[in-house]
């Protein structure tokens, strides 16, 4: 048999299954493998000492204290799945099929990597008080009094993160001004024209976004641009961006892909036999796309581990292709996206993006692609749809926000 099969028998059942990352994709993934059936060990491993909790009520419900915690509802111990938590998976030894950890080393016939991503700091101030990230439920408490005492807070970066954490230090009454190096907020994630409506959003919540603004560095009080002017500052958030948490990987011979993240292939499994890759850490090839797609999102750390648990148990090898999709609550509005485009994808608008709703149709030879939403949560479920089956969309019914989009079909 093929090492590749990684281990797709009657005994692989019975085999120990360890998870290193105790996130989304990794409580997911040990929750999948019971609920399909595996009966043998499984152990998840997580660097916090927290029980398993969901991240997005962070720049929510935790940051404003309207909820202590967000841990997940499992109950672990009746799943019998061990924890080990406060523990950090520090390295790879696929020869003796053994991760390290800083508790010691941990054997595994078959190993899951989840263990997400890690926020991209701001070079100089890794370590200045007053400078703070949000990815952690440590990192939500530490910020929590923060916006109590209403504090000026300069946010770096007009992203997801950075919309989401402005929104809720205004609702908690903070002055707040974003700073943005880009031209428009979302400018890695979504054209010029789809991002400009945005841009208004921030004033209307009453906050200040100021573009074309780089950080020279932070100061006691107060952050330096690039063009000399000091912006006011109790505290410091950056939301610039995060990058695959793979750094413990190396030497280990997991093949690493342009972003450092794990190169999983359609089935999820990595370079090394015996082990597999789900959530933030890893991308995989998309047939629907034709292109390898490193998605950061909630969902696929959802959607992924349930493909991992089938192929973990399976002896046919079950692909992972799914339409990615994201969601954000900001300024009072609940955006939604679903799918994948790119700048050559034809654009079709449905609604006046200076209102409360509208909506964005990316198009590829007249088959839907992906869809942004703002406000129109039925265009998204049909978008998701339409997406999924394929078909050929006649645009001018498509541009009509009147109509249903299911009946834009050619």
């Amino acid at each position: 048999m093929n090492e590749q099969t990684q281990g797709h028998t009657q005994g692989a059942v019975e085999r120990q299954v360890v998870i290193a990352g105790a996130g989304m994709a990794g409580v997911q993934t040990a929750v999948a493998l019971r609920e399909q059936g595996f009966t043998g060990a499984v152990t998840l491993i997580g660097a916090e000492p927290h029980q398993p909790y969901d991240r997005p009520p962070l720049s929510k419900a935790v940051l404003l204290g309207k909820a202590e915690h967000s841990a997940f509802d499992i109950d672990f111990e009746a799943l019998g799945i061990e924890l080990r938590l406060g523990c950090e998976a520090l390295g790879l030894r696929p020869d003796d099929h053994e991760l390290d950890t800083a508790a010691g080393p941990v054997p595994y016939d078959l190993l899951v990597l989840a263990t997400g991503a890690e926020p991209i700091q701001l070079p100089g101030a890794e370590d200045m008080p007053g400078v703070h990230l949000l990815r952690t439920l440590d990192d939500a408490e530490r910020l929590r009094p923060v916006l109590a005492r209403q504090h000026d807070i300069v946010v770096v970066g007009a992203g997801w993160i950075g919309a989401e954490f402005a929104t809720a230090a205004r609702e908690a009454g903070c002055a707040v001004t974003v700073v943005e190096a880009a031209d428009r907020p979302l400018a890695g994630a979504l054209p010029a024209e789809v991002a400009a409506p945005m841009a208004a959003w921030y004033a209307d919540s009453g906050a200040s976004l100021r573009t074309h603004a780089r950080v020279e560095r932070v100061e006691h009080g107060a952050v330096v641009l690039d063009d000399g002017s000091r912006v006011p500052a109790g505290a410091v958030v950056v939301g610039i961006g995060a990058r695959p948490a793979t750094a413990w990987l190396a030497g280990s011979g997991i093949e690493l892909g342009a972003h450092r993240e794990v190169v999983a292939d359609s089935h999820l499994r990595t370079s090394l036999p015996d082990v597999y890759a789900v959530g933030d850490c890893a991308s995989f090839p998309s047939g629907r796309y034709e292109e390898r797609l490193l998605v950061h999102h909630w969902d696929n750390a959802l959607q992924g581990p349930r493909t991992v648990a089938a192929n973990i148990i399976g002896e046919s090898p079950v692909a992972y292709d799914p339409v990615p999709y994201f969601w954000s609550e900001q300024f009072g509005r609940f955006v939604q996206y679903v799918g994948h485009h790119v700048p050559a994808d034809t654009t079709v608008w449905r609604g006046d993006s200076s209102g409360a709703a509208w909506t964005v149709c990316w198009l590829r030879d007249s088959r839907l692609v992906a869809l942004l939403a703002v406000g129109r949560p039925r265009d998204l479920a049909q978008g998701r749809r339409l997406i999924e089956a394929g078909v050929a969309l006649d645009p001018e019914i498509l541009s009509d926000p009147s109509r249903p989009l299911k009946e834009a079909l050619a």
